[in-house]
């Protein structure tokens, strides 16, 4: 009888063990991500929890602004003075869309907000434009304190984040994320889900929502993010963020799909709080009736060539 019972106790604790190294191999393999590079660090230790590609030099688009919020607010620049947009401030490289036409008014601080919150990229350009010594000068204090934080693998040619000679990786990324969060005002305002501006010259109030739409979510407690997206970036994200009762910097880059960066970031807090690996979703299905080239007859169709 007491053999029997060593013999149970003995397979038991042996299954068990079996489902614990089981539990631990796959969520040591990491969440299946659409992003091409990733990082995510304990923001209390530094120590790394997962990476993938991490040291890749890559575009990062609009996550830029992290940085260029950083050197104005160093700079120390009045944030209740008047910043003019003009024509220096359009997008030619891109010819990316603003609501902030030419002659818009709107106060360093309020800049500052909408580049952030909105990624707004007349905002941006603008904020670089009224730095001290000007868009140059913030540039190369841009590139500086990258360097002093010791970020050797990044380089900023503009305030915007368009031009795709914006490059870091995603570990020198997770600290510029580090470093921003000891800004009050980069938390505030690149987390604020929404904002109600008007513009003097015109009287018109317009509306400008957060670009990450985790923001607004009830499952996440982020601290601070910043999106991004050029064609050559592809869609990135960083944030930080409450994940699993601690702190963690979540970098996302080069993600493909409009919503594959939030995607990424729902398989991370998965992962992170149950070690479940979800699935990539397979792409949808053809619409209805052109499923296979058929047609709703289910015969076969001709395809013509597209110029």
């Amino acid at each position: 009888m007491t053999g029997r019972l060593v013999f149970v106790r003995f397979f038991v604790i042996a299954a068990l063990s079996a489902v614990s190294a089981l539990t631990s191999a796959v969520h040591a393999q990491g969440p299946n991500l659409l992003s091409q590079a990733a990082l995510i660090v304990d923001a209390r230790t530094g120590d790394p929890i997962f990476a993938k590609n991490a040291n890749n030099v890559t575009p990062i688009a609009s996550i830029t602004k992290l940085m260029t919020a950083m050197v104005v607010l160093d700079a120390q620049q009045n944030l209740d003075q008047t910043l003019t947009v003009d024509l220096d401030d359009l997008d030619f490289l891109k010819a990316s869309r603003s609501r902030l036409s030419i002659g818009s008014e709107l106060t360093r601080r309020e800049m500052l907000r909408l580049a952030l919150m909105s990624s707004e990229n007349r905002a941006a350009s603008s904020l670089g434009r009224f730095y001290p010594g000007g868009l140059s000068a913030a540039v190369a204090a841009m590139n500086a304190k990258a360097k002093a934080l010791g970020m050797n693998n990044t380089r900023y040619v503009d305030t915007t984040g368009l031009s795709p000679e914006n490059v870091s990786t995603a570990r020198d990324l997770a600290v510029m994320v580090q470093a921003a969060q000891r800004y009050p005002l980069i938390r505030e305002f690149s987390t604020q889900p929404e904002e109600y501006v008007q513009i003097p010259a015109t009287g018109k109030t317009l509306h400008f929502n957060n670009s990450n739409a985790l923001v607004k979510s009830g499952g996440w407690d982020i601290s601070l993010q910043k999106t991004g997206f050029i064609r050559e970036a592809g869609r990135c994200v960083v944030m930080l963020a409450q994940i699993a009762q601690r702190p963690v910097v979540l970098v996302l880059l080069d993600s493909v799909g409009k919503f594959s960066r939030i995607g990424d970031a729902q398989r991370v807090k998965t992962w992170m709080e149950t070690g479940e690996v979800l699935a990539i979703p397979k792409p949808q299905a053809a619409r209805k009736g052109a499923k296979a080239g058929k047609n709703k007859a289910g015969k076969a169709v001709s395809k013509k060539k597209r110029r």
